[in-house]
Order: C-alpha cells, then sequence, then structure tokens
C-alpha cells in the first residue's frame, strides 16, 4: 500500500514534526511545503492496516491539527524514474 498524506499542524512545530516522522520506517519521503498544507509525507507499506496506523499515529499527534490521505492507485501511472 501507498498513500500520500498532507499535515497541518501548529505553527513553529513544523521541524520537530518532520524530525520525529522521520524515524517513522513506512515514511519513505518527507518535506516542509507551503500553501494549504504544512508537510507532505510519502508512505509506502506491505501491511494492509499500515496506512491506516500511520494515519492513526499522525492524528493523535498533540501538534498536527489535520491530515488529509490520498491513497495510491496502483496501475494508473508510478514514478518516472522507476517502474512500479
Amino acid at each position: 500500500m501507498q498513500a500520500y498524506i498532507l499535515i497541518n499542524c501548529v505553527t513553529g512545530s513544523e521541524s520537530r514534526i518532520i524530525s520525529e516522522l522521520k524515524e517513522l520506517l513506512e515514511i519513505i519521503e518527507i518535506n516542509g511545503i507551503w500553501g494549504k498544507y504544512d508537510i507532505f509525507v510519502k508512505v509506502k507499506t506491505s501491511d494492509l492496516n499500515g496506512v491506516e496506523q500511520i494515519i492513526k499515529r499522525l492524528r493523535n499527534h498533540p501538534d498536527i491539527t489535520d491530515t488529509f490521505t490520498m491513497h495510491v492507485l496502483y496501475g494508473q501511472g508510478g514514478s518516472i524514474d522507476e517502474d512500479e
């Protein structure tokens, strides 16, 4: 399973949250971003419930105020530089 998650957080907590989330093995990419959301996360897991567990963990973080999750549809697109 793969998903992209957009995160809103308490102003000023972005760098600390990014540092904390880098420790999670399922997170394969994380970046601070400008715009409606504060952080972009790319999650990949072999466990069908893995993405759900990550979302629950994010939503329980005291400085994360909102998340928006987009699950990847396999067979439609993929990385330009990878065969998936």
